[in-house]
């Protein structure tokens, strides 16, 4: 039998805007779903349970007086543990910030609970969002809904999880090479990495980059937009971000695919895909590709993004956490490691040929998209691997040289800029949720949501394209 946790974002803002349920109920609702199913999967790691029922008390309140509601009134939401939260543990899963209590929110916490959002807690990430899984020292490995010896992916896992269980409808998650969309795509739920600055990050320590951007995850495209209204926004503190309405995304116009000119790669030319994704992703397109005005195989331009990519992620890496090598190299996890001291290794002119290399796929992706309006291709290039196992260290028969090397399928559209949003799409030859990425043209946030919304809807009429929820029961202790 579902529970209020089990309806949609834009249900439940309905529902509480009309008085048909409260904000109280909801709230208690998704702390029953979390005591159910987190000691089994581990995805929040810290909660606030006090503060957000005193909130959820002043929301039912606020309801039916003339003042207006924000556009998250009364939604609990759990934001990723890369973000400060004001009172409430935030480790960066790093043992070097275990205890870490800070005294403000991040600026896009304070947006959320401006737009009338209740933070219930703080979900799981590898060591400073460093990683295809989600685990780190502090507080162990977060496990896959669909099989729990399965994981969940990364960084934004604990993300994931928690809104795949129901546990809460919206939850915020970042993403550098594919974090939003990764777990996404392992858990069934829909992700969303929107244009660098949309949503403001003003803790960057490297200014004009595409890199690291914000992001929410919901269960459907229109959840993931209703939660965009409360994180997208100006701060001057990001050079990146600017004037933005960010009301257009709390309901999304209607759209008729069959309008749209839509390319498809299934390893965007140089991309390492398992066979039985490559599979899977064919019996997508063929099911979905007369919808379109077009449906073309088209792979971009991406020569050496394979090594641009690594190594602009090195001075990144470099930029964000070198002091942090310098004195505590030894207390940091392997993945922070290898790639600091992958940018102490670089050289000025390796940095240079890789910008220079940059310019040119971005330039080259600008061109591709003249003609197109989507691009379509797979969510992840294998299926969700056994915890046991680790990262793949092998895929399309092509031996991996870093851990990186499996998430180029997501990594090399980083360097594009463009939005891009992970949608489910049934399940892979395991039985697993399998999902498509979906990419935008430039700066083309809200019509890629609204695309998206239109194909999921299309979607949504094929069994072999549906939908599943985990078994909740068989997640209980």
């Amino acid at each position: 039998m579902s529970e209020l946790c089990d309806l949609s974002a834009c249900q439940l803002r309905s529902k509480i805007a009309s008085g048909n349920i409260s904000p109280v109920e909801l709230l208690e609702s998704c702390i029953a779903r979390i005591e159910d199913v987190n000691p089994t999967l581990n995805a929040v790691v810290a909660t606030c349970y006090e503060r957000a029922r005193k909130e959820a008390i002043q929301a039912e309140k606020a309801v039916g007086k003339d003042s207006a509601l924000g556009s998250l009134h009364g939604l609990p939401v759990a934001i990723k543990d890369l973000a400060d939260t004001e009172g409430l543990a935030t480790t960066y899963g790093s043992p070097l910030y275990a205890g870490h209590v800070p005294n403000t929110d991040a600026g896009l916490v304070t947006r959320l609970r401006k737009a009338g959002a209740i933070v219930v807690g703080k979900t799981n990430t590898p060591e400073f969002g460093a990683g295809s899984g989600t685990s780190n020292r502090v507080y162990g490995e977060t496990c896959n809904p669909y099989d729990t010896k399965r994981t969940c992916g990364g960084s934004s896992g604990g993300a994931a999880v928690a809104v795949a269980t129901g546990m809460v409808p919206l939850a915020h998650g970042s993403d550098t090479g594919g974090s939003l969309r990764n777990p996404a795509t392992w858990c069934g739920v829909v992700g969303f990495r929107p244009t660098p600055g949309l949503v403001p990050h003003e803790t960057r320590n490297v200014n004009y980059t595409h890199f690291s951007v914000q992001g929410p995850m919901a269960r459907n495209v229109s959840d993931v937009g209703l939660m965009l209204t409360g994180l997208a926004g100006d701060d001057p503190r990001d050079p990146l971000s600017g004037p933005v309405d960010a009301s257009q995304f709390a309901s999304l116009e209607t759209l008729d695919i069959s309008s749209l000119r839509v390319a498809w790669s299934e390893d965007l030319g140089v991309a390492p895909v398992d066979d039985d994704i490559r599979e899977t992703f064919s019996g997508v397109i063929g099911a979905i590709s007369t919808a379109f005005a077009s449906c073309k195989l088209r792979d971009p331009e991406f020569d050496h993004v394979r090594d641009i990519y690594w190594t602009l992620r090195s001075v990144q890496f470099l930029a964000n956490h070198g002091e942090r090598f310098a004195e505590h190299g030894n207390d940091l996890a392997p993945n922070i490691v290898v790639n600091v001291e992958a940018g102490l290794a670089l050289t000025p002119n390796e940095v240079a040929e890789a910008e220079r290399g940059w310019a040119r796929i971005y330039r080259a992706f600008q061109e591709f998209f003249r003609d197109i309006d989507l691009l379509i291709l797979p969510g992840n290039a294998t299926s969700a691997f056994h915890l046991k196992d680790g990262i793949p260290k092998q895929v399309g028969g092509r031996k991996m040289e870093n851990y990186m090397d499996a998430s180029l399928l997501r990594s090399a559209l980083t360097l594009t800029g463009h939005p891009v949003i992970a949608l489910p799409a049934g399940v892979d030859a395991h039985g697993l949720p399998f999902g498509v990425q979906i990419v935008g043209p430039r700066r083309g946030d809200a019509f890629l949501l609204t695309a998206a919304a239109a194909l999921e809807a299309f979607m949504t009429g094929m069994p072999q394209l549906a939908s599943s929820r985990p078994n909740l029961e068989a997640l209980k202790q």
